[in-house]
Formats: C-alpha cells, sequence, structure tokens
C-alpha cells in the first residue's frame, strides 16, 4: 500500500511530545496555555513550542497548534499578534473552532494552513463544501460517525483536496462535541473555551436501571479497525490524549505504529492489543464507528479500568492472585516507563547558541561568520556596501549587539559576539545592517523569507440597528400555528434532527402555511441531511433559520436568506463577517454563552440583523446515544432509525448535589438533556438597546421534560408587552416562569 496513513497524537506537554516522537508518531496536535480547547493540560510556553518545532521536524514529524475555542471580541487584538509570531514558526497546521479566527487567517495569514476542529461538529456533505469555501485543508470528522458516513464525506472531501482526521482511540463525548454546553450551564466553564468540567463523568443518585454513572461512555478503540479505516480513504488516525501523561502517549503510540506498520507490510492486523490496556482506559467500545449503538458502550465507572481488566484477562479471584496481578501490572507500567526515559533522555528542545563575529577594514565589506553549536554550522555574510571611515560617530560594539541580539530568536540564543577583527573608527548606512540583519535571520529561517508584521485594521464601533427591536418565537408542533395570529412577531418552525424518507409532511407544512420560517438544528446526518436540502429545493422559502454550515451552504447556493443560530456559537465580529462574506448569511444570534460586556463590542456588519434569545430552554448536551438505556430502561438492545422518529421518553436525573436535569426526547430528535431552569434574561433588553434587531423566544415543549406546561398565547402577549416596555409584564412573566435563570449571561466566558 502506497497511500500514507498518517498517525496523529497529542501532546500536552514538552515530555508526551517527545514520547510521541520518539514512538514513531507522524504528527502531533498540541496548544498553548491560552486559546485551546485543553485547559486541563499543561500545555506549553512560547519557547517551548519552538524548540518542539525543532525537535518535531527533526524526525520528520509535524506539530499541529490547537487554536480550537470561541473568540471573543476583546480578545482578538491579542490574537492577531499570536497570529504575527505563529506565522513565522514554521507550523504545519492550526487546528481551529471559530469563525472569526478562520476570517482573520484567510485575509492576513493565509501562509498558515487552517484545519477544522471536531468543535466544529462536521457531519454532512454541506459542510465539507462550507469548508472548502473558507480554506479549511483538513477536517477532523465528529466521532459519533459511522465507517459509512466516515467513507461518503471523506470521498467528498478529497474532491475538494480536504484531509479527512477519524479520532481512533481515548475518550468518547457523550455529547456532539461543539454542543455541549453542561459545564458551561452547572459550573461556568465552558467546553467551547476549553474549561470542560466533564459533568457526562459525575456520579448520579441510582437511576431505575440501577446506575450511578448514567452518561459515562468507554474509551473509544478502533484498533482492529484499521482496514475499514484505511479503506474509508481516512487520511489521519487521530489518538485523545492531551490531559494525558507521556507514558500513556508513548505506549499507545508505539502499539498503534507498530499496528499501522504491519498492516501497511502484511495486508494483516496483528492480534495482541495488551498493552492499550495497561495505561488508563475506561474499557474500550468502537461501536459509533460500527454504527451498533449498544447499552455496552456505557460504563458505570469513569475511573481507570486497567487493573480490573487485568484481574478479568487472568482470572483471579483470590486477593492474593489479585494483588499479584495488580504488582505484575505496576512493573509491566514501570518497564515501558524505563523504556521510555532512556528513549528521550537525549532529545532536547533548547535553542541552539549563535556565535557573531564582525570583521572588516576600510573599503572592505562589513563581513557577519555565525558559528551555530560547537562549530557544528558556519555561515558567511557580506554588505554590498564597503565599510567607509567614520565621520562623525563611529560604530561600536553596542550597535552591534542592539541589532543582532534577538536575531532568529526562536531557533537560536546569541551566546556571544566577536568584534576582534573588526577595525575602529568606520561605519556603514543603517539601512545596510539593516540588510544584513535581515539576509541572515533568513538564511536561519532555512532560507525562507520572513513574513512582516501585519496590522488589521479596527472594524470600528459598534453600530445600532436604528430601529425598535421586534421579536420572533419558535414553535415546534403545527398545534401551536395560531400564535402567528397573535402578534407580529417573526414565527420559526423548528424542524427535527431525524427525518423519515420521502416523507413530505414537513414540506407539506410550510406550503399551507408560507408564514412560517424553517429552522434547522445543529446536527443533520446522511439522508436526514439529504432530507432538509429536498425541503428547501421543494419549498424554497424565502427565509430560514439554520444552526447547520451545510443547510447554510445549500441556501447560499439557492439564494435563500439564511440566519445563523444560536448553536452556531458566534462570539466575535470576525465570525459575523465569515458567515456574511462566505455564505452571504443576512443575520447572526449571538451566543447565549457570552455577558454584557462580552457582546456590547461586537460590530455588526453591513446590512446584517443581530438576535439574541431572551427565553428558551437551556441545552446542555445532545447524544447520538441513548439516555434512556441507562436511565429509565429500554427494552432495544441498540438504537435504530425508528428511536429517533418515534421515541418521546422524558426522564429526570439528579446528581449526588441533589441537583436535577431533565432528559428530554422529542419525536424526530436525538435525545437531550437540560437544565432544570429556563433561560429568562430581561437584563440584556435595557443592557444593550440597540444593539440587537430581534429578541427570540422559544415556546417548544422541548427541555420541559416533567415540568407543567405554560400558556403559550398568554407567553407570547406578556413578552410583546414587555418588549414595548410594559413594567407590569416583566412581574407577570416573572410569576409565570417561576424556574428561570440568566447565569450564562452575568458569568458570561
Amino acid at each position: 500500500m502506497s497511500r500514507k496513513i498518517e498517525l496523529l497524537a497529542p501532546g500536552g506537554d514538552v515530555e508526551a511530545i517527545k514520547a510521541a516522537v520518539i514512538a514513531g508518531a507522524n504528527a502531533v496536535y498540541c496548544g498553548l496555555d491560552t486559546f485551546n480547547a485543553r485547559n486541563r493540560a499543561s500545555n506549553l510556553s512560547f519557547d517551548e513550542l519552538t524548540g518542539v518545532l525543532r525537535l518535531a521536524h527533526k524526525y520528520d514529524c509535524e506539530v499541529f497548534l490547537t487554536l480550537n475555542v470561541v473568540i471573543l471580541e476583546h480578545e482578538i487584538p491579542t490574537m492577531v499578534k499570536l497570529l504575527n509570531k505563529l506565522v513565522n514558526l514554521g507550523l504545519d497546521g492550526i487546528i481551529v473552532q471559530d469563525y472569526g479566527l478562520v476570517n482573520l487567517v484567510k485575509k492576513y495569514f493565509p501562509s498558515l494552513d487552517v484545519h477544522a476542529s471536531t468543535q466544529m461538529t462536521t457531519h454532512n456533505e454541506g459542510q465539507i463544501h462550507f469548508l472548502s469555501k473558507i480554506g479549511a485543508s483538513r477536517v477532523n470528522l465528529s466521532r459519533e460517525l459511522n465507517l459509512t458516513e466516515i467513507e461518503s464525506l471523506t470521498a467528498l472531501a478529497h474532491e475538494h483536496d480536504i484531509l479527512t482526521e477519524v479520532f481512533v482511540h481515548g475518550a468518547l463525548c457523550i455529547a456532539f462535541s461543539g454542543q455541549c454546553y453542561s459545564s458551561s450551564v452547572s459550573v461556568g466553564n465552558s467546553g467551547n473555551r476549553g474549561r470542560c468540567s466533564q459533568a457526562c463523568r459525575d456520579e448520579y443518585e441510582i437511576t431505575a436501571e440501577g446506575h450511578r454513572f448514567p452518561l459515562n461512555l468507554k474509551d473509544n478503540s478502533a484498533y482492529f479497525d484499521l482496514p475499514e479505516l484505511v479503506a474509508a480513504g481516512v487520511d489521519s488516525l487521530k489518538i485523545e490524549g492531551r490531559i494525558k501523561g507521556a507514558h500513556y502517549v508513548y505506549t499507545v503510540v508505539d502499539t498503534w505504529r507498530k499496528q499501522i506498520d504491519q498492516f501497511v507490510e502484511t495486508g494483516k492486523l496483528l492480534a495482541d492489543d495488551s498493552n492499550l490496556h495497561r495505561v488508563f482506559n475506561r474499557d474500550f467500545t468502537n461501536s459509533f464507528l460500527k454504527g451498533d449503538l449498544t447499552k455496552d458502550m456505557f460504563i458505570d465507572n469513569p475511573r481507570d479500568y486497567s487493573a480490573h481488566h487485568a484481574v478479568q484477562i487472568q482470572g483471579a479471584v483470590s486477593i492474593q492472585h489479585i494483588d499479584q496481578v495488580k504488582k505484575q501490572l505496576q512493573d509491566q507500567r514501570k518497564d515501558i516507563g524505563d523504556e521510555l526515559a532512556e528513549k528521550i533522555k537525549y532529545l532536547s528542545i533548547a535553542k541552539q547558541p549563535l556565535y557573531l563575529a564582525f570583521s572588516g577594514e576600510l573599503d572592505e565589506p562589513l563581513c557577519l561568520t555565525m558559528t551555530i553549536g560547537n562549530n557544528d554550522k558556519v555561515h558567511v555574510l557580506r554588505t554590498e556596501s564597503k565599510l567607509q571611515a567614520a565621520e562623525k560617530a563611529a560604530m561600536d560594539s553596542a550597535i552591534f549587539e542592539k541589532r543582532f541580539k534577538n536575531i532568529a530568536s526562536k531557533d537560536y540564543i546569541v551566546e556571544g559576539f566577536d568584534f576582534s577583527d573588526l577595525a575602529e573608527g568606520l561605519m556603514l548606512p543603517i539601512k545596510e545592517l539593516t540588510a544584513l540583519k535581515n539576509r541572515a535571520a533568513v538564511l536561519l529561517n532555512n532560507e525562507v523569507a520572513l513574513v512582516p508584521n501585519v496590522d488589521v485594521p479596527s472594524l470600528g464601533k459598534s453600530k445600532k440597528s436604528g430601529q425598535k427591536p421586534t421579536m420572533s418565537i419558535l414553535i415546534a408542533d403545527i398545534k401551536d400555528i395560531h400564535l402567528c395570529d397573535l402578534s407580529n412577531a417573526d414565527v420559526y418552525f423548528k424542524l427535527p434532527e431525524s427525518w423519515k424518507k420521502d416523507c413530505n409532511k414537513h414540506i407539506n407544512i410550510f406550503l399551507e402555511n408560507p408564514q412560517l420560517i424553517p429552522w434547522f438544528p445543529a446536527v443533520l446526518i446522511g439522508k436526514d441531511y439529504d432530507e432538509s436540502v429536498r425541503l428547501l429545493e421543494e419549498v424554497r422559502p424565502t427565509r430560514i433559520v439554520s444552526n447547520n454550515t451545510g443547510v447554510a451552504f445549500k441556501a447560499f447556493e439557492m439564494g435563500i436568506e439564511w440566519i445563523a443560530g444560536p448553536f452556531l456559537n458566534t462570539t466575535n465580529s470576525y465570525a459575523l463577517l465569515t458567515l456574511k462574506e462566505e455564505l452571504n448569511c443576512a443575520g447572526a444570534f449571538i451566543s447565549n454563552e457570552i455577558n454584557r460586556l462580552q457582546i456590547k463590542n461586537i460590530v455588526r456588519p453591513d446590512n446584517f440583523k443581530l438576535l439574541y434569545s431572551i427565553y428558551h430552554p437551556i441545552l446542555m448536551m445532545t447524544s447520538r446515544q441513548c439516555f434512556f438505556q441507562q436511565t429509565v430502561g429500554c427494552k432495544k438492545p441498540s438504537i435504530e432509525d425508528g428511536c429517533m422518529l418515534k421515541c418521546k421518553k422524558a426522564t429526570t436525573i439528579t446528581n449526588v448535589k441533589g441537583v436535577s436535569f431533565a432528559v428530554d426526547k422529542q419525536k424526530g430528535g436525538y435525545p437531550s438533556i437540560y437544565n432544570n431552569e429556563q433561560f429568562l434574561n430581561f437584563d440584556i433588553v435595557g443592557d444593550l438597546e440597540g444593539l440587537f434587531d430581534e429578541f427570540f423566544v422559544d415556546l417548544t415543549n422541548i427541555g420541559a421534560g416533567s415540568k407543567a406546561e405554560l400558556d403559550k398565547a398568554v407567553l407570547v402577549e406578556k413578552f410583546e408587552h414587555f418588549l414595548n416596555g410594559d413594567d407590569q409584564a416583566q412581574q407577570h412573566l416573572s410569576s409565570m416562569v417561576t424556574v428561570s435563570t440568566n447565569a450564562q449571561y452575568s458569568q458570561g466566558l
């Protein structure tokens, strides 16, 4: 087999990266101590990153930097400064979630290679077209996809010169990546900012099915699925684990390296995966990849399973035998650790010493001799002009040291200057010294010209709408169509995540009720995306709201006006620009995760609407797995299409702190978990008057769980009165919505 299969390894710190490199990774992904989605990892300083690049490239290993979080408006100047530094490092790619960062890179730093993070929730054809349009060179596909879906998307990606990555080992999130707000809602630490507190691993009060960790999935391992992944055309096999240590990284990468090499050389697989069980794991599953979503994906313990597995394999029963097996596991781990320590002990990320010697006589060129290390490499450069007698102040050592002390500082440290062969009383034009320094910097940068610093112009001040904000409402049941007659509000109709193939039910709803505006969900996979596109083609609505960039791309192609929904996680002006400039977006909901100060300076593009949801159920997570298998139970052994279309179960789970959450499943929807409180934000209407064109009210029953349903007609009336300045309407709404919060608006990201 001639095609290269990349093994992509995690690097949470320098030692882990060394372990990955020495174990045979083709590439590593790592983060700085800011702007990355693994805040709990040790991460790298900027100097460490430059050292890692030198080391990795020496071993033909690429380095991808994670900048995979949403960016706040006030952070844009800091991000621009960082990009100005990164653009000359020789990075092999940056991993991005935020559409605004994509905009900045494409316009001002085009030499940086953009990779779409798994946080972009990429799972359908339209999203591949979108990523191609914004300039992504590779995409990390959603880890919930099965092999058939991966193969289809990879083939399309390759048509657009986009590479695909698939997670093949490590922790699994039960929620769709980029669509999990559980940590943000429960403790104020957003997964979209790299601060996930892993609420899915929390302990809950024992469920009806007898589980204390009902959301906890086993770890992912596709170790024996390598042939199918290769057949699907996947370019990169990605290992999760930036919060894991060097020992873990070395063991997993080395094991996978041997498996890949064996398959490439012989077409056969190694049968032994025992080393994968000797490091941290929660037992393993490949069910997402196989599309077989069974109860076996869950494990009622989020802690390390390795010792349990060893005891099970050995059939140990007695205390003595169990202790013996555990001791053997510890010894095996120590042996691997010793092997790792021996292999990496001479690997260094230290900067190389650089010695600069200046020489020259009157009427001769100035000569710069650069010696790297212990005479390992010597470079000699000369000025075009000749040295002249100084008429006033002659050049002295201070001038040279000031100008050259930071030359090529990312890779070298100037350890000494030598002026012993430079005659006194001489001078050169300063521009000649500058030209010499620039030539030296390029030479030390592997003869690659340095990209000059870019100043990104200000977008100006936040623009007010100039008109009184209107109200919009969301419904999901045709029985609520009468609400259209109660006010002048725009009425959005929420479409399902799962569709019955060739069913015209929803097409007919819009054809018969043209005043309704289609609202597309965030996740639409396979036939569900195809049916969504068919609705666009059959109905040809004037306007839609889409939480999915794939549907948005199709609307753009068809010339349909579209609004970016709240689950596209827009948090800054440049994200709005990307959506407008690339997909002709007409407006966008600003993320409900950010607070007043983080919102107020967002600049709207010209002819662009800003929207904000002031009342809605608070989504915590949505999953392709079933939350009811481990809670109230389900007789079906695995999830099937009929589950999505027919099931409408609801229950609650309560964590050990006594906080309950609604587990809800609407017909045609993915299983979801909602906070026990509704989001209700009166403050923003007064705080940011004039910034928004539209305030939104969600009147669906989704997320209600066992809570009593409120009178929607009264809600419409009271919200409309409130937006018209009626204080009594606000009081009435507060008395109706008894369990509510606007904590996210207060705390922000």
